[in-house]
């Protein structure tokens, strides 16, 4: 769940970004853009390193770039670039996947599996 919210995420950010006055700042737009690819790209490399403690450390990644995204909309709303019903929207996904990624690390911690490398 934690992936596929942010690939809503991302997906959102990136149709945002594609036009607008928004899509002409390139030093913010593609700072969001980074931040938030940098959440999937995270996750999955996590995921793939069959080690819970390495996916909990890359989620921990993932989460503060999350924190990221979310605190970067607000120098985009500020610009006047996005207006305050799309604001919402984005923080409310970015809030929402950094929600997921702390259930999910809790849930590796507490789960006393070790992953596929460490059997």
């Amino acid at each position: 769940m934690a992936w596929q919210k942010a690939r809503e995420l991302a997906c959102a950010i990136y149709l945002v970004s594609h036009s607008g006055e928004l899509s002409r700042d390139f030093a913010l737009r593609d700072q969001i853009r980074r931040a938030v690819i940098s959440i999937m790209l995270n996750i999955a490399e996590g995921f793939e390193r069959d080690g819970n403690a390495e996916f909990i450390q890359l989620l921990s990644v993932a989460k503060g770039s999350a924190g990221e995204v979310g605190a970067q909309w607000y120098a985009v709303l500020d610009c006047g670039y996005i207006n305050s019903e799309k604001f919402d929207k984005l923080c409310t996904l970015a809030s929402e996947l950094s929600s997921k990624l702390s259930r999910l690390m809790a849930y590796l911690r507490n789960s006393g599996i070790k992953g596929k490398k460490f059997k």
